[in-house]
């Protein structure tokens, strides 16, 4: 991904490299330095982590390749692997070693996965269930074998009490241990307040800037984790589903660190998390959640017993904006605009109309990014997100709001084209309904398929894991390419190859109110630039006492 585009076109830049240079980092990074390593140490066991060893932990679809490939265990030759956040992993495997525990006897660890001979058999743990999925050949010989396998991917990756999975390959199996429960406050503060340097290493000082750091450098992780469950995200597959929040104490003494930063010019980049408007929230009743399977709290419908108060989220801002050496604190981390919007979020409460305005008010740069990724409820039903109906409600509290206190700001929405389920009259759908609201859409991509997501089962596969039944999916680069035109109706070049589109599939329907409607004004000036909601440029917020 960072290497190539969703065509698989080479990038010509890489943001984790000093001065954004391409070229220094090896496609399949994590398979290709643990090669390296065994070469030079052949008898010192290699522990793998990170999003590429927790997204490629079994069989999966590697788009790159264009292939199915077994879990990276074997073709990186590992000895170990860590998946999801790894801080409770990597302290109990330190412990056994201090113990003098053998390394090859490291097999009941949580949230790690190992290989070993099938004649070896399977270590046996009284407390664990063992879910056994299809094999890598069967997936290789079925395409339909693979796909039920990720339901049950999915669901014991994000359970409380979650079984181990097990998966053959070749002569050899695979051993996916049960992760750790969600951290709890203090276990997420002790990792967040240890002494970082908040620096790349010093051996890149003279090779430049490193733009993803210089991105993040004034930033602040709030929470982790993100129980959306969107069919095309691998947060919760790495992160997990249920939240684990800092306490504010955590969090403000980090905002110290940061405000004291030789390079510090008084803005924070961000305030955030996964999904940023998810900070402190659970379920209320415990045993609820854990007897809960669902890849989603949020969708089809807001769970009952989720907590949504923004109350928590709110009192942060304020504190942080209170911060002497802070003069504006932006929250750049996307949010889940269907959590403060009534009309789909039934359990709303009054915080959300007070979250809203802290937001808008105080922490947005002029423009409010929101990712309602497609306006077809066929298409959204595949993306588990939820009606664009709920959007539009949106767009009338942000445009109150925005009104109410003179902000003249700008809602950006992000769309996805060529997503499974998706076919040019779904696309046709999304301009008309974007067209009609005034929006000129900058914010698009196409669907780029990444292990461990069950639109990525379905691009490959062709059915859905949960239901197995069969969807379209654009494959091909020229139809990823005309679904990408219709997000840019607005083109001369465009007009005329949307019309000759729309007539050939007989929808003179959709022709007419793509092409010849006259786009609406936009509500307010929409303009880009600095957020002007600061107090002592915009008189509106000093009347509002804000």
């Amino acid at each position: 991904v960072s290497h190539y585009t969703a065509n698989k076109r080479l990038r010509s830049t890489d943001a984790y490299t000093p001065g954004g240079k391409a070229g220094f980092r090896p496609d399949y990074a994590v398979a290709a330095y643990t090669k390296i390593l065994k070469s030079l140490y052949p008898d010192v066991p290699v522990i793998i982590g990170g999003i590429e060893a927790s997204l490629r932990r079994v069989t999966h679809y590697d788009y790159w390749s264009d292939k199915l490939m077994p879990s990276i265990l074997e073709t990186s030759g590992a000895d170990l692997l860590v998946y999801g956040m790894g801080e409770q992993a990597v302290k109990e495997i330190l412990k056994l070693l201090e113990k003098g525990v053998p390394f090859h006897q490291l097999t009941m660890v949580r949230q790690t996965g190992y290989i070993r001979d099938r004649n070896a058999g399977i270590p046996k743990n009284r407390n664990w269930k063992d879910s056994v999925i299809s094999s890598h050949q069967s997936c290789l010989d079925d395409k339909k074998a693979f796909a039920s396998n990720f339901k049950h991917i999915e669901q014991e990756s994000n359970k409380v009490f979650a079984n181990r999975i097990i998966q053959e390959i070749s002569d050899k199996t695979v051993i996916i241990n049960p992760p750790f429960r969600t951290m709890t406050e203090y276990e997420v503060d002790t990792c967040f307040d240890l002494p970082y340097t908040r620096l790349p290493h010093p051996k890149y000082h003279k090779r430049g800037a490193i733009p993803a750091y210089e991105m993040i450098k004034f930033s602040i992780t709030m929470h982790r984790g993100c129980f959306g469950g969107c069919s095309f995200c691998t947060i919760s597959a790495h992160q997990g589903k249920f939240i684990a929040s800092r306490s504010q104490k955590s969090i403000l003494q980090e905002v110290d660190q940061v405000v004291n930063m030789p390079d510090f010019k008084g803005y924070i980049s961000d305030l955030g998390g996964p999904s940023a408007n998810m900070y402190k929230m659970k379920g209320r009743v415990q045993g609820v959640c854990d007897r809960c399977v669902a890849p989603s709290c949020i969708y089809p419908v807001v769970c009952g017993n989720l907590d949504t108060s923004h109350s928590h989220l709110t009192e942060i801002y304020r504190k942080v904006d209170q911060h002497p050496k802070v003069k504006k604190a932006f929250v750049g981390s996307g949010i889940r605009y269907d959590l403060v919007t009534g009309s789909y979020n039934k359990k709303a409460d009054s915080s959300i109309y007070d979250y809203m305005v802290q937001l808008l008010t105080r922490h947005v740069s002029g423009r409010l990014k929101v990712a309602p990724e497609h306006t077809s409820l066929n298409t959204l039903k595949v993306m588990r997100k939820p009606s664009f109906d709920h959007f539009k409600e949106f767009k009338k509290l942000f445009d109150r709001i925005d009104k109410e206190f003179g902000l003249n700001q700008q809602l950006v929405p992000y769309f996805i084209s060529s997503h499974p389920g998706c076919r040019d009259e779904e696309m046709a759908n999304l301009a008309i309904e974007t067209k009609d609201l005034g929006f000129k859409l900058e914010h698009v991509q196409d669907f780029t398929p990444t292990p461990m997501t069950v639109a990525t089962v379905i691009y490959y596969s062709g059915y859905h894991p949960y239901t197995l039944k069969s969807y379209y999916t654009p494959k091909s680069i020229q139809e990823k390419r005309d679904q990408h035109r219709f997000f840019f109706w607005y083109r001369k070049e465009n007009q005329a190859w949307i019309k000759k589109r729309l007539t050939e599939a007989n929808k003179p329907d959709l022709l007419k109110r793509v092409v010849k409607k006259k786009m609406p004004k936009p509500a307010g000036k929409q303009r880009r630039g600095k957020n002007r909601s600061d107090r002592t440029k915009n008189p509106g917020l000093k009347r509002k006492g804000l």
